[in-house]
Formats: structure tokens, C-alpha cells, sequence
């Protein structure tokens, strides 16, 4: 005799226990968009959206996760599981809203990101069908050296706490890889030029390219903000967002919430970046020329 019971509602067997159920509910959040609704979780998991709703609500109420208009995600006591959580509630709370607006505008998958020594670490993460494919999670690391998140915080450093940061070499995942502190170096002085805009290629994994800004306070960087596609994606299309972005979450933390905001972008709408003047088609050639192997200058 089986041990799982029949939910008659729904004609599908359910795991016995509770314990059970709030394993299902978590393991959702893994490997997958950090905010998924009540449907997505009841999809994911298999069990009755009844049941589903009830322990999510239980989960909230615990701070294991976090409930807003942008669907459910790991709360403070999951990712304070390591002593991770470090204070990045405001961050994640000031963010959340744009990387929101960023992934319904754009399509594509939204990163909140802090640097945390040599690596950065995923505070959030928002995305539709492609969410999938990014192999990326809230509390998960990637060398900062190789990630546009990275390299747009490392940007405003100086050299010498670069260095000191990173650590004695500078590892390869691909053959993109930047690999010598001279380059990166070279790449970051671009970063600078380029306004903050940091863009990445099939550097930490092959056929993915972001685009990143930093969120700077006035110490200097305390996270990034990033959009992710497929390699083929026209990321100077969405680069003028990205940065529109990570001032707007500056504004949000440093000045508050009265700071002046633009007008949110209605749901299934683009903004064009072209209505912001100091982001103008000529400034957008300028900023973002290639060089003869169409890399990222």
C-alpha cells in the first residue's frame, strides 16, 4: 500500500507529510526565477493550489519567504542561512520593483547582485522562459572577473582594491574569459567611459551575454543590476534600461522614496530609450562601439 494519500480534489497523490510539502515549496525556488506566483509553485510542485497557498502563507509569516506584488521568493532566513543575508534587505526591497519593470519590459531574465570579495552574490533573480536556461540562483556565486555584475562594481574601485579582491590570478571558465589584471584593467577604464555600462559575451558560460550596472552609493559600489539573454540578444537596446535602473535603486537607498522616479512602463510595454536625452542614438553609437572582433569596447 502506497504511502502517498489521493487529493480527490485534484485526482493526484500528495506527499503525506508537512515536511514534505515545505521541501517541495522551497526546492521550486532552485535553479529556477527567484519570484514565482502561487500558480507557478503549485505547477511546480504538483500539489493542489489549496495546499500550496496555505503553506506559502506559513513560509511567509516564518521569513522564509518574502510575499509581494512580484510573486513569492526566498526570504531573510533562507538566505541568512550562511550569514549570507548581510543587511541586503533594503537593497533587495529598493531593487525589487525595477528588476520587476526590467524582466516584464524586456523579456528577459533580471539580476540583483552584490560583490562579496573575489565572487558576486545573487541577492535576486526574475525572469519568463529563459529563466531556465541561466544557470544562475539567489545565493548562488560567480567569479566577478568574468560577470557584466562584476565588472560593472569592480569599475568604480580603485586598481589596487581590484587586486587586493580578486586575489593572486584570475581564473578562466571560458575562452573569453578575461585572464590578466592588465586587460581587466583596460576593460574596467571602458566600463568608466562607458558610464557604468558593463557588458559581457560568453565569458562565464557560452552562448549567454548580460549587461550591468552598478548601484553606487557614496562610498562607491553596494550591488548591480543585470539583464541576461541569449548570446544573439541586442543588448544596446536594453543597456539605457539597465542603467536607468541601478540610479533609480541609488536614488532609492541614499536619497529615499521621494527622490524623483520616472513613470513606470505599463505592463507588456517597452520603454523607448531614446525619450531619455542624455541617452540619445548618437551617445548610444558612441558609448557602445565595437572593436574589428565585435567585443564589447
Amino acid at each position: 500500500m502506497s504511502e502517498q494519500t489521493m487529493d480527490p480534489a485534484v485526482g493526484r497523490d500528495t506527499p503525506p507529510s508537512m515536511v514534505e510539502r515545505i521541501s517541495l515549496i522551497l526546492d521550486a525556488f532552485s535553479g529556477r526565477s527567484a519570484r514565482l506566483t502561487l500558480e507557478d509553485v503549485a505547477r511546480h510542485t504538483g500539489l493542489p493550489r489549496s495546499t500550496a497557498h496555505r503553506i506559502l502563507d506559513q513560509l511567509v509569516r516564518q521569513r522564509w519567504l518574502e510575499h509581494n506584488s512580484y510573486g513569492y521568493g526566498l526570504g531573510q532566513r533562507a538566505l541568512g542561512l550562511g550569514g549570507r543575508d548581510g543587511g541586503h534587505g533594503k537593497i533587495r526591497e529598493a531593487a525589487a520593483p525595477l528588476l520587476h519593470e526590467l524582466q516584464i519590459t524586456t523579456g528577459l531574465v533580471a539580476h540583483l547582485a552584490v560583490l562579496d570579495g573575489a565572487e558576486i552574490y545573487y541577492l535576486d533573480k526574475m525572469g519568463g522562459r529563459y529563466a531556465s536556461v541561466v544557470p544562475s540562483r539567489v545565493g548562488g556565486r560567480a567569479p566577478a572577473h568574468s560577470t557584466a555584475l562584476g565588472k560593472a562594481m569592480l569599475a568604480w574601485m580603485e586598481p589596487e582594491q581590484v587586486e587586493a579582491s580578486l586575489g593572486a590570478g584570475l581564473s578562466r571558465l571560458t575562452s573569453r574569459t578575461i585572464g590578466e589584471f592588465s586587460t581587466l584593467h583596460q576593460e574596467l577604464h571602458r566600463i568608466r567611459q562607458r558610464r557604468g555600462l558593463a557588458f559581457e559575451r560568453g565569458e562565464s558560460f557560452p552562448g549567454i551575454a548580460c549587461v550591468a550596472a552598478a548601484i553606487r552609493g557614496h562610498e562607491g559600489p553596494v550591488a548591480g543590476i543585470s539583464l541576461v539573454g541569449d548570446i544573439r540578444t541586442p543588448l544596446e537596446n536594453v543597456a539605457p534600461l539597465v542603467a536607468t535602473a541601478a540610479r533609480e535603486a541609488s536614488q532609492e537607498l541614499f536619497l529615499g522614496p521621494a527622490s524623483a522616479r520616472r513613470p513606470r512602463a505599463r505592463r507588456g510595454t517597452c520603454a523607448a530609450p531614446s525619450t531619455d536625452a542624455s541617452w540619445s542614438p548618437e551617445t548610444l553609437n558612441r558609448l557602445l562601439a565595437m572593436d574589428g572582433r565585435g567585443d564589447w569596447m
